[in-house]
């Protein structure tokens, strides 16, 4: 007899954040064994918590959909890290599907990332954020190229098991502030919303200003016209 299903806990959320994406750097003259000789880049791919923090308790396993030229091309990350290196010449998009505990019940939680080998024109890599910035002075074949992504997984009325599992864990904080070991933080996310306040009360101001030209444009006319 199948066990019973452990009832879902109604009007209750729990996020879990994660982080994911991918670092590569360019290869020298010396490369894996059994690299193809036209790949110039050593990548990794990845899905782990913000802090680095195992995240099997939640996650049974995560499954990577490389493109069709790689031998292979689906792999299967069944324990942490949940990470996967190659070597490669291009970039692509890498299909990312996660697998949750059995206790869960819950649906695969499938999406894409783009790989980023290489950094833009006169640019350095930002890790922060995976964009990048500039850096004059720097070859850029010599940096570590880093695309990484925060966001959190939400589980809308998980089931008593699973809720109690996720409880078991304090939750992967985010740090207050940046450290080497992680990227995301709260002091980079109040910088960020700093910077959308500042944008919105710039377009709010030249939108006032405009409305201000266009009443006088019309007053001027309507003065005209008499």
């Amino acid at each position: 007899m199948a066990p019973p299903v452990s009832k879902r806990i109604k009007t209750l959320s729990v996020s879990r954040p994660i982080i994911y994406g991918n670092t590569a750097k360019k290869m020298g003259s010396v490369k894996p064994p059994n690299a193809p000789a036209e790949h110039t880049h050593l990548w990794t791919i990845f899905v782990r918590g913000p802090q680095n923090e195992d995240v099997s308790y939640f996650i049974k396993k995560v499954v990577f959909k490389l493109h069709d030229t790689y031998p292979n091309p689906v792999r299967s990350i069944e324990a942490p890290p949940f990470e996967l290196t190659e070597t490669g010449w291009g970039e692509f998009d890498i299909n990312i599907k996660v697998y949750f505990v059995d206790e869960a019940n819950e649906k695969v939680l499938n999406f894409y990332h783009r790989l980023r080998l290489h950094p833009y024109a006169n640019t350095t890599p930002n890790t922060s954020n995976g964009s990048e910035q500039n850096t004059p002075g720097r070859n850029a074949n010599d940096v570590e190229v880093s695309s990484i992504y925060f966001d959190e997984i939400v589980f809308n009325e998980p089931n008593e098991e699973f809720f109690k599992i996720l409880m078991s864990r304090p939750g992967n904080v985010l740090p207050s502030n940046k450290t080497e070991s992680c990227v995301y933080s709260k002091q980079l996310e109040q910088e960020e919303i700093d910077r959308i306040d500042i944008g919105i009360e710039k377009v709010d101001r030249e939108i006032h200003e405009l409305k201000q030209k266009l009443e006088s444009l019309i007053k001027q006319e309507a003065i005209n016209g008499n």
